[in-house]
C-alpha cells in the first residue's frame, strides 16, 4: 500500500511540473472591462436613479451615466486604469461613478475571486461598506494630496478592503484628470513653469523676515481648535474624551522650513550642525527644519520602539513620506535675531529615493489621536502647507515634450506603496510570527535537549500550539489554505506577479518558512506546529482525554487505507482549479479552516456544523482531519519527499521487536516494521522523547541494566582483589 501512495505522489508531482513548464505565461492585451460589464451590470444597481449607460469613449474606457434628465457623470471600472490585484491573485473589478464635480456618487463591486468572499463573508455586507465612499470629493483628494482610508475595514477580509479602498481612489484620481472634472489640469497638460534652486539667493538674516517671506512656515493650534477637530470627528467616542484645559492653551506652535538652499542651512543651524549636514546628507536627500512649542510634540516616542515618527508625514502630490530614527538629527537651541524659544528643534532627512522636488510644493500634516477605548484611537489631521520663497527659485526654460515615467512603472510604484503600508500597520503580528518562528527552529535543531524532559517537551508543545491558535489563528488570521497553492498555480500558469503574494504579510512569511521547513524536516513543521486548526483539534482533544473521554486507535489497514484520501481531495481540488480557480475554491471548503479559524465560527449553520462535526470525531481519533481529510497537508506531503536531512533518531531494535514509539504516536505515523512516515508525520517529537526514556524505552532500559551490571562487576572485582 505504501509503495502505491508513493507511485501516486511521485506520478502526481512530475504531472505538476509537465503542467507548470508547458503551459506558457499569458498576458495577452484585452478589450476594456468597462465594455463587459456594462451589459451585465444594471445602471441603477450603480446610482439608484440612473436609467442607461451612453457610449464608451474612444479616448478613454469610461461611458457616460444617464438619469432622467441626462447625463449624471461617467462610470468606469477600476482594473481599466490601476492594479487591482487582490489576495485571490486575480483583479477585483469594481465600477465606479464619478459627477463632473469629481465626487464619487456610486461604487459596486461586479466580479472578483477572492476566496474569503466567494464563500464566507456575504458580498452584500462588502457591498454595504462600499457605500462608505460615496460622496468622496475626489478633486479635494487631488488638491489636499491626502489618501486618507475611506472605507471601513471588515474583519477576516482586511486586504480585500484595503485594495478596493486604494484602487477606487487611484482610478478616480486618474479619471477625474483624464476628463478634466472638478476643476482639475486635464493629466498629462504641460502647465505652469518650472523651477530650480537660485544658488545667488541669501537668506534673511533675522527670525521675522524669514518668517515675513515665507522662508518659515507656521502652524499653530490650540487647545480648543483641537477638541473641535475630535467634535467633528465621524467616530463619536472622539468627542467624550476632550481636553481639559483651557481652550485657549496652546496645544502645539510648529515651524517648518526647507533648508535645501545652503543660504537657509547657515541661517537655522548651529555650527556643528552645520559642518554635520553635508556628511549626513547622502546625494539626492533634503534637509527639513522643524521647531515647536507648546503641550504637543510632533514627535512623541514611538519612533523609539517602531523607529518610525508616526505623528509627522509629508505629502507632496501622492507621494508621503515618513521619517525613520536614522534619517532624524536633534538641534540645539535656535541662535538667531528675534527667534522664539522652542521646546524641541530637530532635523529631517527627506531620502535621495522619496521622488521628493524641492521647488514644489508640498504639505506636513500632523497626526492628532486619542484614545477612545482601551485598544480604540481616533485621528485628526492638521496640515501645513509649504514652498520654498520665491527668491529662492529661478525659472527654468520649457524643454521639448519628453516621455513622462510610463503608467506601467508608475502603477508598480503604486502597488508596492499599499504593500508597503499593510506590512507596517502589521509589524506587531510579523514581530510576533518571527519570534515563533526563531524558537521552533531552535527547538528543531537543538531537540535532544528538550526532549530529555517528557513534561518540559509536553508543556512547551501545549504552549506553543495555544499560541498557535490564540494569537496566529484567531487574532492574526494567519491560517494558510490549499487555496494559496491553487491561486500560487494560476499564477505562474498566467503570469505569475509578486502583489498577490506580498498583500497578506503573515501568509507570505509562513509560506516562505514552509518552503524551507520541507527541505529539513518535512511537511510537519508546519501542520504540527504552526496550524491554527490543528492546533485547535490537538488542544481540544487533550481537553477531552481530561475529561477521560475515551481514544480510538483504527486498526492499521484501514488507518493506512485512509492516508490516500487526503491526496485524493487535493487532486480533484487542483484539477478543478485548473479548469476554473473559483470553482477550487468552492470545493476547498472541505477545508473547515476559514469557518473555525478566520471567521471564528460567526458563520451559516451548515459550514459550522461541518466545521464542529470535525472537531468532535477528533475528540475520539485525534487530529482526525489532518490524518486523512486534509488537501493542505496532501499537498506539502508532495514536496516534502525532497527532504535532505533525518532528525528523528531511531535504534535498530525500533520495530522490531519494540513497539512502543509505534503505540505511543497519536497520529499512527509509524508503521509496525518501525520507520516513520514523513508524509504523515507531525514532528510532534513524542518519539525523541521515548528514545531518551529511562522509563519506557526498552533500549534505554536494557543498556542502564547492562551498565549497572559492568559497575558492580567491576566492584566485586575491585574487592576480590583486597
Amino acid at each position: 500500500m505504501m509503495r502505491s501512495l508513493n507511485g501516486l505522489q511521485s506520478l502526481f508531482a512530475s504531472a505538476l511540473m509537465l503542467v507548470l513548464w508547458l503551459v506558457p505565461a499569458i498576458t495577452s492585451a484585452q478589450t476594456p472591462h468597462l465594455q463587459q460589464f456594462m451589459s451585465e451590470i444594471a445602471p441603477h444597481s450603480i446610482v439608484e436613479t440612473a436609467t442607461d449607460y451612453g457610449a464608451i469613449r474612444d479616448d478613454l474606457p469610461v461611458a457616460p451615466i444617464l438619469g432622467p434628465d441626462g447625463p449624471m457623470g461617467w462610470v468606469f471600472i477600476t482594473s481599466d486604469f490601476v492594479g487591482t490585484t487582490g489576495y485571490g491573485g486575480k483583479p477585483i473589478h469594481v465600477m465606479v461613478a464619478l459627477d463632473d464635480a469629481a465626487r464619487i456618487i456610486g461604487a459596486r463591486l461586479v466580479e472578483h475571486s477572492e476566496p474569503i468572499v466567494i464563500i464566507g463573508i456575504p458580498e452584500s455586507r462588502i457591498h454595504a461598506v462600499m457605500q462608505g465612499i460615496v460622496g468622496l470629493d475626489v478633486a479635494e483628494l487631488s488638491q489636499q494630496e491626502r489618501r486618507a482610508p475611506q472605507l471601513e475595514i471588515v474583519s477576516g477580509v482586511t486586504v480585500t478592503v484595503m485594495v478596493i479602498d486604494d484602487s477606487i481612489q487611484r482610478s478616480a484620481l486618474h479619471v477625474a484628470r483624464r476628463l478634466g472634472l472638478g476643476g482639475l489640469s486635464v493629466e498629462g497638460a504641460q502647465t505652469g513653469p518650472r523651477f530650480a534652486l537660485n544658488p545667488d539667493a541669501r537668506a534673511a538674516e533675522d527670525w521675522p523676515t524669514l518668517s515675513a517671506d515665507g522662508t518659515v512656515q507656521r502652524l499653530t493650534l490650540d487647545v480648543g481648535q483641537v477638541n473641535a477637530a475630535f467634535g467633528a470627528h465621524p467616530d463619536p467616542r472622539a468627542a467624550e474624551r476632550p481636553l481639559t484645559d483651557p481652550p485657549d492653551t496652546l496645544f502645539i506652535d510648529l515651524f517648518a522650513a526647507q533648508i535645501s538652499h545652503d543660504s537657509l542651512g547657515a541661517r537655522l543651524l548651529p555650527p556643528e550642525a552645520q559642518a554635520q549636514l553635508q556628511e549626513w546628507l547622502t546625494e539626492g536627500a533634503h534637509p527639513l527644519w522643524l521647531g515647536a512649542r507648546g503641550m504637543q510634540s510632533f514627535k512623541g516616542t514611538n519612533y523609539r520602539r517602531g523607529g518610525v515618527f508616526d505623528r509627522i508625514v509629508l505629502v507632496q502630490g501622492e507621494n508621503s513620506i515618513r521619517f525613520r530614527e536614522e534619517d532624524h538629527l536633534p538641534l540645539d537651541a535656535l541662535d538667531l535675531p528675534g527667534a522664539p524659544h522652542l521646546k524641541e528643534i530637530d532635523l529631517f532627512r527627506i531620502p535621495a529615493d522619496a521622488g521628493f522636488a524641492p521647488t514644489a510644493p508640498w504639505r506636513l500634516q500632523l497626526v492628532a489621536q486619542r484614545n477612545v477605548s482601551g485598544v480604540d484611537r481616533a485621528f485628526t489631521f492638521f496640515e501645513l502647507p509649504y514652498q520654498l520663497a520665491p527668491h529662492f527659485l529661478r525659472e527654468l526654460p520649457r524643454p521639448a515634450p519628453q516621455g513622462s515615467l510610463s503608467d506601467a512603472e508608475a502603477e508598480r510604484a503604486a502597488q508596492m506603496a499599499l504593500i508597503e503600508r499593510i506590512w507596517q500597520d502589521r509589524q506587531v503580528e510579523i514581530a510576533g510570527l518571527a519570534a515563533m518562528l526563531l524558537v521552533l527552529t531552535g527547538v528543531f535543531f537543538f531537540q535532544g535537549l528538550l526532549t530529555r524532559s517528557a513534561r518540559a517537551t509536553y508543556w512547551f508543545r501545549i504552549g506553543f500550539l495555544s499560541l498557535t491558535l490564540f494569537f496566529l489563528g484567531w487574532y492574526a488570521n494567519a491560517q494558510l489554505s490549499v487555496v494559496n497553492i491553487l491561486a500560487l498555480t494560476q499564477s505562474l500558469m498566467s503570469g505569475f506577479s509578486w502583489q498577490a503574494f506580498l498583500l497578506d504579510p503573515l501568509t507570505f512569511i509562513l509560506w516562505f518558512s514552509v518552503a524551507a521547513a520541507l527541505i529539513f524536516w518535512g511537511r510537519g513543521a508546519y501542520c504540527g506546529w504552526l496550524c491554527p486548526f490543528g492546533a485547535l483539534q490537538e488542544l481540544t482533544n487533550q481537553i477531552a482525554r481530561r475529561l477521560r473521554v475515551p481514544q480510538l486507535t483504527l486498526p492499521w489497514g484501514l488507518h493506512e487505507r485512509l492516508w490516500p484520501v487526503k491526496y485524493m481531495i487535493f487532486l480533484a481540488l487542483f484539477g478543478a482549479s485548473l479548469a476554473s480557480l473559483s470553482w477550487g475554491e468552492t470545493l476547498a471548503e472541505v477545508e473547515p479552516f476559514k469557518t473555525a479559524i478566520v471567521l471564528k465560527f460567526d458563520r451559516a449553520w451548515p459550514f459550522v456544523t461541518f466545521a464542529l462535526v470535525l472537531l468532535g470525531i477528533g475528540l475520539f481519533i485525534e487530529r482526525f482531519y489532518c490524518r486523512y481529510l486534509c488537501p493542505l497537508g496532501a499537498a506539502l506531503a508532495i514536496p516534502a519527499r525532497i527532504r535532505m536531512f533525518d532528525w528523528l533518531k531511531r535504534y535498530k531494535e525500533c520495530g522490531s521487536p519494540c513497539q512502543t514509539c509505534r503505540n505511543d504516536c497519536f497520529v499512527q505515523a509509524i508503521h509496525p516494521t518501525g520507520e516513520i512516515n514523513p508524509n504523515e508525520c507531525l514532528n510532534c517529537l513524542n518519539c525523541q522523547v521515548l528514545y531518551q526514556s529511562q522509563s519506557k524505552c526498552p533500549v534505554v532500559i536494557r543498556q542502564i541494566k547492562r551498565r549497572a551490571v559492568v559497575s558492580a562487576s567491576g566492584k566485586s572485582d575491585a574487592k576480590g582483589e583486597v
